[in-house]
């Protein structure tokens, strides 16, 4: 059995630009004895080195063990360096980690997809699982909000996912930039135009939370129940073992007990101020 604590070593294999800010990395184990195996909603903590360890959610495809992939966006002195390696270059991996998004508990029923920025890459999983075992699953509705146009990210499988039967595909943005002749305004105001049997669907949402607190209050509105709301809480999290406290909500550490809870869980939580 692995030592959680333990980094592996990774090589790292693709670099891709998503945006300004944001790329997508593929990494595989070095010493190439081993396929990277994850469940969509699933994190690693990636180890660079000199610069310490980042939680990121694994957004690649479950069904492609080979490689594991990542979309990160820079936003500190860890991601700041993934941002600059190279092919080739090592890093440590711990994981995976966290509870996934629930997949098989779903089957049967509508799928409704919801993502604001970044989060749209700890639901990828989900949407190549769904889209692969299409007939398993009712009519599949993903709403994606981010700040700009070209803040988009993955726009060509966004198109993609658009063209097939029973998917309904909308992408808004909080400002619009000449030529955009899409959306604009937030997540939330593209759920009441979805296609999906609100007493028969199960929602999955990631974003910033102020985003998934007005899309629970509109995923009510439109008739889902508390426990068939999804929500991905990724945030402080250190250590992914629930030993060093930076990520206890309550009762919960989110690094073992989530990232991904139910909302019946959390509602009595869920408004409530830090300090």
């Amino acid at each position: 059995m692995r030592d959680p604590l333990l980094p592996e070593a990774f090589r790292l294999l693709t670099h891709v630009a998503e945006t300004d800010d944001t790329f997508t990395i593929g990494l595989k184990p070095l010493s190439g004895s081993e396929e990277f195996r994850f469940a969509p909603g699933q994190f690693n903590m990636l180890y660079v080195f000199g610069a310490g360890e980042v939680p990121i959610s694994i957004s690649g495809d479950a069904g492609r063990p080979g490689t594991c992939v990542h979309t990160i966006r820079a936003a500190g002195p860890a991601t700041a360096l993934l941002k600059n390696l190279q092919p080739g270059a090592a890093l440590g991996l711990r994981g995976p980690f966290g509870t996934p998004w629930p997949i098989s508990q779903a089957e049967g029923k509508d799928i409704l997809v919801i993502a604001g920025g970044i989060g749209l890459a700890p639901l990828r999983p989900v949407i190549y699982h769904v889209l692969q075992q299409r007939k398993r699953f009712g009519r599949v509705a993903i709403l994606y909000g981010s700040r700009a146009p070209k803040d988009v990210l993955y726009r060509e499988e966004l198109a993609r996912w658009a063209e097939q039967k029973d998917v309904q595909v909308e992408v808004t943005v909080d400002a619009a930039e000449a030529g955009w002749r899409g959306h604009m305004g937030v997540v939330p105001t593209l759920i009441p135009g979805t296609e999906v049997d609100p007493l028969h669907a199960v929602a999955m949402v990631c974003g910033p939370e102020i985003m998934m607190r007005y899309t629970v209050n509109e995923l009510e509105k439109l008739g889902l129940s508390d426990d068939r709301i999804f929500l991905s809480m990724e945030r402080n999290m250190k250590c992914a073992v629930g030993l060093c406290g930076h990520c206890q909500y309550g009762a919960d550490f989110i690094c073992s007990d989530g990232p991904v809870f139910s909302y019946d869980r959390l509602r009595t939580r869920f408004y409530r101020k830090e300090f």
